[in-house]
């Protein structure tokens, strides 16, 4: 067997393997024995089929799949012992591998030919002199207030005035200003209201008090569709948009009051007993919130810059058409819609490659247990912030999770990229500063 590689240029080379008799036929040898201890056919007893009866039946077929076995294995072998970094897998060149070109008699000497794209060789752009800004994010004001207020909200409880004000929800009936048209019953939020006429004629209205609104000014397309229980393309195609809102009830969400009580809804009994130190809480919570803010600022910095350093050409065609046999249902517009942001995620890809084998990095499955750990510990939070899972629990869960292999591939990159982050982080020179978040919210824009 022989087995070579030839550069087409910097990002695409051939692989030609030469198969003599002698490289396959053993292997098909044991193969047809195999097949004739097992084969359950008429007019033989089990285990008592000849080989020969095997070989002139299934033969070519066997010896087929056992060409292709090897070749695949052969070529794989061949990429690692050479370190060559190939992008997609090899591709067999048009008209190469045509069976019909062979007798597939046991004695032909098989020639295959593979086209590879080769990774574009590239000097990663982080060192010790490149600079970054990390901002150490504070709580402003208003972004307090917003918080404590969503905070009462939550912990608050539903009434039900005698009029309505604004923020209020109205249980209402929508009806139609046309005959047969549209009646709904349904709960009518006035915060979602975009008009400000409309939003101050829902003000000051009693039960079965009523008011006639135009829907389309009052709603966006999405919000007036829930509401009347329609698609979004009839709500944006209504030809009659008067519609007479009648109150049928009015519901308030009152805030709750900032006591001993709503202090132990939120922390654990007695850990908060006054205002000053539920203030101190929620500005901590707040602020290691912002830290996530920061970190995915620094990572789209880092992202950015790596990108606009590294530029380099890849095998276009080659992956085109490597997309294609690995995508047959896609179209030629499909692909070439895509294309670009395929480049840009393999791109970023092969970087982080580089600076892991650059660097020895290993992505280990503890860390990808405990990264599972840490989503599930943080889902849980969401919903009940007193609920406090034991570490028993949440390796219970995140082992659950991890049996899902489209679950368990996305932690896995989500480890490696994290990894990846921390080196770098490590790496370039980072400049803190201090940022109020009303302030960092606009940096971007």
């Amino acid at each position: 067997m022989n087995i070579t590689h030839q550069n087409i240029d910097d990002v695409n080379a051939v692989i030609t393997v030469d198969l003599a008799p002698e490289d396959y036929n053993p292997q098909v040898d044991l193969i047809i024995k195999d097949q004739a201890k097992k084969a359950k056919l008429p007019g033989f007893r089990p285990g008592m089929v000849p080989v020969g009866h095997i070989r002139r039946t299934y033969g070519k077929s066997i010896l087929f799949d056992e060409i292709n076995k090897i070749v695949n294995d052969k070529i794989a072998s061949y990429i690692g012992e050479n370190k060559l970094e190939v992008l997609g897998q090899p591709l067999p060149i048009d008209n190469e591998t045509d069976a019909s070109t062979y007798n597939w008699d046991y004695a032909d000497t098989f020639n295959f030919k593979y086209e590879i794209g080769i990774a574009p060789e590239f000097e990663v752009p982080f060192s010790a002199e490149t600079e970054f800004t990390a901002y150490d994010i504070k709580a402003d004001a208003k972004t307090l207030e917003e918080r404590v207020k969503n905070l009462r909200r939550s912990y608050g409880k539903m009434t039900n005035p005698e009029t309505s004000e604004e923020g209020d929800v109205l249980y209402a009936t929508l009806k139609q200003d046309k005959e047969d048209g549209i009646e709904k019953t349904t709960s009518v939020r006035t915060d979602l209201i975009e008009d400000a006429k409309i939003k101050k004629s829902l003000i000051g209205l009693k039960s079965d008090d009523t008011v006639k609104i135009d829907v389309k000014k009052a709603f966006k397309v999405a919000d007036l569709a829930r509401i009347l229980g329609i698609t979004e393309e009839e709500a944006e195609n209504l030809d009659v948009t008067k519609f007479d809102l009648t109150v049928k009830n009015i519901n308030r969400l009152e805030e709750s009051e900032i006591n001993q009580e709503f202090f132990d809804k939120l922390f654990p009994a007695g850990e908060v007993t006054s205002e000053e130190e539920f203030t101190k809480k929620v500005t901590e919570e707040v602020e290691n919130l912002f830290k996530q803010n920061s970190d995915q600022k620094l990572r789209n910095d880092i992202y950015t810059f790596g990108m606009e350093k590294v530029e380099v050409k890849f095998p276009d065609e080659f992956l085109k058409r490597w997309l294609k046999a690995t995508n047959p249902k896609i179209t030629d517009e499909e692909l070439e819609e895509g294309f670009a942001d395929f480049i840009n995620n393999l791109k970023w890809t092969i970087i982080e490659n580089r600076i892991i084998t650059g660097n020895n990095l290993e992505v280990k499955y503890d860390e990808v247990v405990n990264l599972a750990k840490e989503r599930i510990y943080s889902q849980i939070k969401m919903y009940n912030m007193n609920d406090e899972p034991t570490d028993e629990q949440l390796n219970q869960y995140a082992v659950q999770l991890l049996q899902d292999r489209e679950q368990a591939n996305r932690l896995f990159e989500e480890a490696k990229a994290l990894k990846v982050f921390d080196n770098l982080k490590q790496t370039v020179k980072l400049k803190s500063k201090k940022i109020d978040y009303d302030k960092f919210e606009k940096l971007d824009k």
